[in-house]
Protein backbone atom coordinates (compact mmCIF):
# COMPACT_ATOMS: atom_id res chain seq x y z
CA UNK A 1 0.00 0.00 0.00
CA UNK A 2 2.21 2.45 -1.11
CA UNK A 3 2.23 6.40 -0.25
CA UNK A 4 -1.36 6.78 1.06
CA UNK A 5 -1.11 7.43 4.89
CA UNK A 6 -4.78 7.42 5.22
CA UNK A 7 -8.14 5.84 3.37
CA UNK A 8 -11.30 8.33 4.07
CA UNK A 9 -14.56 6.55 3.44
CA UNK A 10 -17.38 9.40 2.95
CA UNK A 11 -20.79 9.97 2.35
CA UNK A 12 -24.69 11.10 2.74
CA UNK A 13 -26.60 9.36 5.17
CA UNK A 14 -28.32 5.78 3.99
CA UNK A 15 -25.58 5.49 1.91
CA UNK A 16 -23.86 2.28 3.50
CA UNK A 17 -20.24 4.06 4.16
CA UNK A 18 -20.00 2.30 7.36
CA UNK A 19 -20.91 -1.42 6.71
CA UNK A 20 -18.54 -1.03 3.58
CA UNK A 21 -15.85 0.66 5.78
CA UNK A 22 -16.06 -1.77 8.40
CA UNK A 23 -15.63 -4.75 5.39
CA UNK A 24 -13.08 -2.81 4.18
CA UNK A 25 -11.34 -2.44 7.19
CA UNK A 26 -11.61 -6.02 7.86
CA UNK A 27 -9.86 -7.06 4.44
CA UNK A 28 -7.52 -4.59 5.23
CA UNK A 29 -6.92 -5.72 8.85
CA UNK A 30 -7.09 -2.62 9.80
CA UNK A 31 -9.24 0.05 12.21
CA UNK A 32 -11.99 2.60 11.73
CA UNK A 33 -11.96 6.43 13.02
CA UNK A 34 -15.43 7.66 12.91
CA UNK A 35 -16.00 10.54 11.30
CA UNK A 36 -19.71 11.56 12.95
CA UNK A 37 -20.82 14.71 14.98
CA UNK A 38 -23.09 12.64 16.83
CA UNK A 39 -21.87 9.35 17.32
CA UNK A 40 -19.31 10.56 19.49
CA UNK A 41 -21.93 11.09 22.18
CA UNK A 42 -22.55 7.74 24.72
CA UNK A 43 -26.48 6.65 25.22
CA UNK A 44 -27.27 9.01 21.94
CA UNK A 45 -27.53 5.60 19.99
CA UNK A 46 -30.72 5.14 18.08
CA UNK A 47 -30.89 8.61 17.22
CA UNK A 48 -27.10 8.67 15.58
CA UNK A 49 -27.54 5.63 13.78
CA UNK A 50 -24.66 3.96 15.37
CA UNK A 51 -25.48 0.61 14.22
CA UNK A 52 -22.16 -0.96 16.07
CA UNK A 53 -23.44 -4.50 14.82
CA UNK A 54 -21.84 -3.25 11.60
CA UNK A 55 -18.54 -3.18 12.86
CA UNK A 56 -18.70 -7.82 13.21
CA UNK A 57 -17.75 -8.78 10.22
CA UNK A 58 -17.66 -12.44 9.45
CA UNK A 59 -18.11 -12.63 13.13
CA UNK A 60 -14.90 -10.64 14.15
CA UNK A 61 -15.23 -7.30 15.62
CA UNK A 62 -13.67 -4.56 13.48
CA UNK A 63 -12.06 -1.93 16.00
CA UNK A 64 -13.24 1.35 15.93
CA UNK A 65 -12.40 4.63 17.55
CA UNK A 66 -14.16 8.05 18.31
CA UNK A 67 -17.26 6.87 19.30
CA UNK A 68 -19.55 6.67 22.81
CA UNK A 69 -16.33 9.46 23.57
CA UNK A 70 -18.26 12.29 25.22
CA UNK A 71 -20.79 12.07 27.81
CA UNK A 72 -24.37 14.21 26.12
CA UNK A 73 -24.88 17.47 26.69
CA UNK A 74 -21.56 18.20 26.21
CA UNK A 75 -21.06 20.66 23.10
CA UNK A 76 -17.61 18.52 21.77
CA UNK A 77 -16.19 20.62 18.84
CA UNK A 78 -14.16 20.48 15.89
CA UNK A 79 -10.70 20.94 17.56
CA UNK A 80 -11.39 18.66 20.10
CA UNK A 81 -11.74 15.98 16.96
CA UNK A 82 -8.74 17.26 14.79
CA UNK A 83 -6.59 16.15 18.17
CA UNK A 84 -8.61 13.08 19.12
CA UNK A 85 -8.47 11.54 15.62
CA UNK A 86 -4.70 12.16 15.97
CA UNK A 87 -4.30 9.32 18.78
CA UNK A 88 -6.17 7.21 17.50
CA UNK A 89 -4.62 7.90 13.97
CA UNK A 90 -1.05 7.41 15.70
CA UNK A 91 -2.05 4.38 17.30
CA UNK A 92 -3.17 2.47 14.05
CA UNK A 93 -0.07 3.22 12.52
CA UNK A 94 2.18 2.10 15.12
CA UNK A 95 0.65 -0.99 14.73
CA UNK A 96 1.52 -1.26 11.14
CA UNK A 97 -2.06 -0.80 9.64
CA UNK A 98 -3.51 1.52 6.99
CA UNK A 99 -6.36 3.88 9.77
CA UNK A 100 -9.38 4.20 7.71
CA UNK A 101 -11.65 6.89 8.48
CA UNK A 102 -15.37 6.93 8.24
CA UNK A 103 -18.18 9.40 8.59
CA UNK A 104 -20.28 11.89 6.51
CA UNK A 105 -19.76 15.24 8.54
CA UNK A 106 -17.82 17.11 6.13
CA UNK A 107 -16.33 19.35 8.48
CA UNK A 108 -14.42 16.55 10.67
CA UNK A 109 -13.30 14.64 7.69
CA UNK A 110 -12.36 17.86 5.59
CA UNK A 111 -9.97 19.18 8.71
CA UNK A 112 -7.97 16.28 8.93
CA UNK A 113 -7.78 15.54 5.26
CA UNK A 114 -6.69 19.01 4.66
CA UNK A 115 -4.62 19.43 8.14
CA UNK A 116 -6.59 22.90 8.68
CA UNK A 117 -4.63 24.78 11.82
CA UNK A 118 -7.34 25.08 14.55
CA UNK A 119 -7.53 26.48 17.78
CA UNK A 120 -10.28 25.98 20.55
CA UNK A 121 -12.65 28.87 19.96
CA UNK A 122 -14.33 30.69 22.93
CA UNK A 123 -17.56 32.15 23.60
CA UNK A 124 -18.03 35.65 22.57
CA UNK A 125 -21.30 36.54 24.64
CA UNK A 126 -21.36 39.95 23.31
CA UNK A 127 -22.02 38.42 19.87
CA UNK A 128 -24.09 35.90 20.98
CA UNK A 129 -26.29 38.47 22.41
CA UNK A 130 -26.37 40.40 18.82
CA UNK A 131 -27.45 37.55 17.26
CA UNK A 132 -29.86 36.24 19.72
CA UNK A 133 -33.44 37.37 17.81
CA UNK A 134 -32.39 36.41 14.42
CA UNK A 135 -34.51 33.06 13.06
CA UNK A 136 -32.09 29.93 11.65
CA UNK A 137 -32.43 31.39 8.04
CA UNK A 138 -31.25 34.77 8.80
CA UNK A 139 -28.46 32.83 10.79
CA UNK A 140 -27.55 30.84 7.90
CA UNK A 141 -27.37 34.15 5.51
CA UNK A 142 -24.51 35.27 8.40
CA UNK A 143 -22.53 32.05 7.67
CA UNK A 144 -22.52 31.93 4.23
CA UNK A 145 -20.54 35.31 4.00
CA UNK A 146 -17.55 33.66 5.73
CA UNK A 147 -15.11 30.93 3.73
CA UNK A 148 -17.27 27.61 4.90
CA UNK A 149 -15.03 26.99 7.51
CA UNK A 150 -17.73 25.75 9.50
CA UNK A 151 -19.81 22.58 8.43
CA UNK A 152 -22.96 23.83 7.47
CA UNK A 153 -24.28 20.23 7.09
CA UNK A 154 -24.66 20.07 10.70
CA UNK A 155 -26.47 23.58 11.34
CA UNK A 156 -29.81 23.04 11.46
CA UNK A 157 -30.71 24.67 15.13
CA UNK A 158 -30.48 28.49 16.31
CA UNK A 159 -27.67 27.60 18.75
CA UNK A 160 -25.53 25.49 16.27
CA UNK A 161 -25.62 27.99 13.89
CA UNK A 162 -24.66 31.14 16.14
CA UNK A 163 -21.93 29.23 17.36
CA UNK A 164 -20.51 28.26 13.50
CA UNK A 165 -20.82 32.54 13.58
CA UNK A 166 -19.03 32.00 16.36
CA UNK A 167 -16.06 29.88 15.39
CA UNK A 168 -15.95 31.38 11.59
CA UNK A 169 -15.56 35.15 13.37
CA UNK A 170 -12.46 33.96 15.83
CA UNK A 171 -10.90 32.07 12.76
CA UNK A 172 -11.16 35.70 11.36
CA UNK A 173 -9.95 37.52 13.39
CA UNK A 174 -7.29 35.29 14.88
CA UNK A 175 -3.84 33.78 13.51
CA UNK A 176 -4.12 30.14 13.08
CA UNK A 177 -0.23 29.45 12.46
CA UNK A 178 -0.15 28.35 16.16
CA UNK A 179 -0.69 24.77 15.68
CA UNK A 180 0.54 22.15 12.96
CA UNK A 181 -1.47 19.31 12.22
CA UNK A 182 0.22 16.65 9.77
CA UNK A 183 -0.26 16.53 6.00
CA UNK A 184 -1.78 13.16 5.19
CA UNK A 185 -1.51 11.74 1.56
CA UNK A 186 -4.97 10.41 1.80
CA UNK A 187 -7.00 8.12 -0.51
CA UNK A 188 -10.74 9.83 -1.04
CA UNK A 189 -13.74 7.06 -1.88
CA UNK A 190 -16.74 8.47 -2.08
CA UNK A 191 -19.90 6.37 -2.41
CA UNK A 192 -22.48 8.16 -4.04
CA UNK A 193 -25.92 6.84 -4.08
CA UNK A 194 -29.36 7.60 -6.38
CA UNK A 195 -31.35 10.29 -5.01
CA UNK A 196 -34.49 8.06 -5.24
CA UNK A 197 -32.66 5.16 -3.72
CA UNK A 198 -32.07 7.51 -0.86
CA UNK A 199 -35.01 9.21 0.06
CA UNK A 200 -36.44 5.70 0.14
CA UNK A 201 -33.78 4.41 2.60
CA UNK A 202 -33.75 7.62 4.56
CA UNK A 203 -37.62 6.65 4.92
CA UNK A 204 -37.37 2.89 5.70
CA UNK A 205 -34.57 2.99 8.28
CA UNK A 206 -36.21 6.22 9.86
CA UNK A 207 -39.18 4.07 10.95
CA UNK A 208 -37.60 1.74 11.69
CA UNK A 209 -35.04 3.52 14.42
CA UNK A 210 -38.87 4.98 15.61
CA UNK A 211 -39.72 1.09 16.34
CA UNK A 212 -36.49 0.21 17.49
CA UNK A 213 -37.43 2.65 20.63
CA UNK A 214 -35.68 6.29 19.58
CA UNK A 215 -38.52 8.30 21.47
CA UNK A 216 -37.79 6.29 24.50
CA UNK A 217 -34.12 7.13 23.87
CA UNK A 218 -34.71 10.47 23.99
CA UNK A 219 -37.15 10.09 26.89
CA UNK A 220 -34.30 8.36 29.03
CA UNK A 221 -32.11 11.00 28.00
CA UNK A 222 -34.31 13.61 29.59
CA UNK A 223 -35.10 11.67 32.66
CA UNK A 224 -30.90 11.05 33.21
CA UNK A 225 -31.00 15.20 33.55
CA UNK A 226 -30.33 15.84 29.88
CA UNK A 227 -31.73 19.43 29.43
CA UNK A 228 -34.43 19.05 26.52
CA UNK A 229 -32.45 22.28 24.73
CA UNK A 230 -29.20 20.46 25.01
CA UNK A 231 -31.04 17.73 23.15
CA UNK A 232 -32.53 19.96 20.40
CA UNK A 233 -28.79 22.00 19.92
CA UNK A 234 -27.71 18.24 18.29
CA UNK A 235 -30.27 18.88 15.74
CA UNK A 236 -32.16 16.57 13.23
CA UNK A 237 -33.75 13.19 15.29
CA UNK A 238 -33.09 14.73 18.91
CA UNK A 239 -34.39 18.32 17.86
CA UNK A 240 -37.87 17.12 16.46
CA UNK A 241 -38.05 13.96 19.12
CA UNK A 242 -37.40 16.52 21.19
CA UNK A 243 -40.15 18.09 20.45
CA UNK A 244 -42.53 15.56 20.21
CA UNK A 245 -41.56 14.16 23.77
CA UNK A 246 -42.35 17.42 25.64
CA UNK A 247 -45.70 18.45 23.31
CA UNK A 248 -44.59 20.95 21.19
CA UNK A 249 -45.16 18.93 18.04
CA UNK A 250 -47.64 15.65 17.28
CA UNK A 251 -46.07 12.21 16.51
CA UNK A 252 -47.34 13.15 12.71
CA UNK A 253 -45.68 16.42 12.93
CA UNK A 254 -42.79 14.91 14.23
CA UNK A 255 -42.14 12.14 11.61
CA UNK A 256 -43.18 14.35 8.77
CA UNK A 257 -40.57 17.30 9.82
CA UNK A 258 -37.70 15.17 10.98
CA UNK A 259 -38.10 12.85 7.74
CA UNK A 260 -37.87 16.59 5.49
CA UNK A 261 -35.08 17.54 7.64
CA UNK A 262 -33.17 14.46 7.08
CA UNK A 263 -34.00 14.50 3.24
CA UNK A 264 -32.51 18.17 3.26
CA UNK A 265 -29.48 17.05 5.64
CA UNK A 266 -28.14 14.31 2.68
CA UNK A 267 -28.44 17.08 -0.02
CA UNK A 268 -26.43 19.33 2.20
CA UNK A 269 -23.89 16.53 2.94
CA UNK A 270 -23.78 15.97 -0.88
CA UNK A 271 -23.33 19.58 -1.66
CA UNK A 272 -20.54 19.98 1.12
CA UNK A 273 -18.61 17.06 -0.66
CA UNK A 274 -19.14 18.11 -3.94
CA UNK A 275 -17.52 21.52 -2.60
CA UNK A 276 -14.31 19.66 -1.43
CA UNK A 277 -13.92 18.87 -5.34
CA UNK A 278 -13.86 22.21 -5.95
CA UNK A 279 -11.51 22.76 -3.41
CA UNK A 280 -9.05 20.48 -4.94
CA UNK A 281 -9.83 16.94 -3.40
CA UNK A 282 -9.94 14.07 -5.24
CA UNK A 283 -12.95 11.87 -4.56
CA UNK A 284 -12.95 8.32 -6.06
CA UNK A 285 -16.58 7.85 -6.50
CA UNK A 286 -18.12 4.42 -6.54
CA UNK A 287 -21.83 3.13 -6.69
CA UNK A 288 -23.93 2.60 -3.38
CA UNK A 289 -25.21 -0.42 -5.26
CA UNK A 290 -22.42 -2.37 -6.27
CA UNK A 291 -21.28 -6.15 -4.23
CA UNK A 292 -19.38 -5.58 -1.29
CA UNK A 293 -16.69 -7.46 -3.52
CA UNK A 294 -16.98 -5.02 -6.29
CA UNK A 295 -16.32 -1.85 -3.91
CA UNK A 296 -13.54 -3.68 -1.80
CA UNK A 297 -11.70 -4.29 -5.25
CA UNK A 298 -12.16 -0.91 -6.27
CA UNK A 299 -10.19 0.41 -3.47
CA UNK A 300 -7.45 -2.15 -3.84
CA UNK A 301 -7.11 -1.48 -6.98
CA UNK A 302 -6.45 2.53 -6.29
CA UNK A 303 -4.00 2.00 -3.58
CA UNK A 304 -2.20 0.18 -6.21
CA UNK A 305 -2.60 2.78 -8.93
CA UNK A 306 1.03 4.92 -8.90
Amino acid sequence: MPDYDLIAILGPTASGKTPFAAALAAELNTEIISADSRQIYRSMDIGTGKDLADYIVNGKQVPYHLIDIADPGYKYNVFEYQHDFLNAYESIKQKGSLPVVCGGTGMYLESVLKGYKLLPVPENPELRNRLANKSLDELTEVLATYKSLHNTTDVDTVKRAIRAIEIEEYYAHTPVDERSFPQLNSLIIGVDIDRELRREKITRRLRQRLDEGMVDEVRRLIAQGIHPDDLIYYGLEYKYLTLYVIGQLTYDEMFSQLEIAIHQFAKRQMTWFRGMERRGFTIHWMDARWPMEEKIAFVKSKLKEI
